[in-house]
This record gives C-alpha cells, sequence and structure tokens, in this order.
C-alpha cells in the first residue's frame, strides 16, 4: 500500500519561502511519477508541478512557473516542493501526489487536467500573509 506524507507547510508572509517535502512508502519509489496540486478555500483542486520517474523531466502551473521548484530525492523516497516569492494567491492545502503506473510520465495529463493522479497525501497547510 502506497502512503504519501506531507510535511513543511506553514504559515509564511508574501514574499517569503517555504520547502515542502513527501515521504513516500509502499513501494519503489523511484520508479513512479510524482506531483503536487492544491485546493484553496472555495476553490477547485489545481495542479501545481509534476516531475517524471527519472526525475528528468518537470511541469509546472504558469501561476508557479520560475517560483517553484519541485524536486526529488530516490535515495531517501522524497520528493520536494521549493517555493520562493510566495503570494496570498498560494495560501492552500497542497497534496503530494503519485502516479499508479510503472515509468509512465503523466505530467503533461495532470498539468491539463485530462488526468488525475491515483495516490494523494492527506496534505499540508501553506498559508502566505500580506
Amino acid at each position: 500500500q502506497v502512503q504519501l506524507v506531507e510535511s513543511g507547510g506553514g504559515l509564511v508572509q508574501a514574499g517569503g519561502s517555504l520547502r515542502l517535502s513527501c515521504a513516500a512508502s509502499g513501494r519503489f519509489f523511484s520508479n513512479y511519477a510524482m506531483g503536487w496540486f492544491r485546493q484553496a478555500p472555495g476553490k477547485e483542486r489545481e495542479f501545481v508541478a509534476a516531475i517524471s520517474w527519472s526525475g528528468a523531466i518537470t511541469y509546472y502551473a504558469d501561476s508557479v512557473k520560475g517560483r517553484f521548484t519541485i524536486s526529488r530525492d530516490n535515495a531517501k523516497n522524497t520528493l520536494h516542493l521549493q517555493m520562493y516569492s510566495l503570494k496570498p494567491e498560494d495560501t492552500a492545502v497542497y497534496y503530494c501526489t503519485a502516479e499508479r503506473g510503472l515509468r509512465r510520465d503523466p505530467g503533461s495529463s495532470w498539468s491539463r487536467g485530462t488526468e488525475q493522479p491515483y495516490y494523494w497525501g492527506q496534505g499540508t497547510q501553506v498559508t502566505v500573509s500580506s
């Protein structure tokens, strides 16, 4: 059974930075694509970023491009989201996600909303004050 546990959320002022982490367990981590989604109060859940199983390909929502960086440490089964220049509109619950298919790269589909990840974490709250 796959488990995804997020950490690193919190309260930060606009312009500040946060680093989210996701600890994955239950299978061979390095063979599966991973990603981050978020949901703000009263809004639909939206794609933030994704990384291929190899780590060679990354995808970003236009709203975070140039400010957020997704990365993975396959040796530690950990996914990260480094967030810089945070804005109040980045306030949301951030979810770590994972693909079910072995060595499949759904990042483009996730970014276009034509496909959803199979595995989801419980989420971590990020609040950006103005």
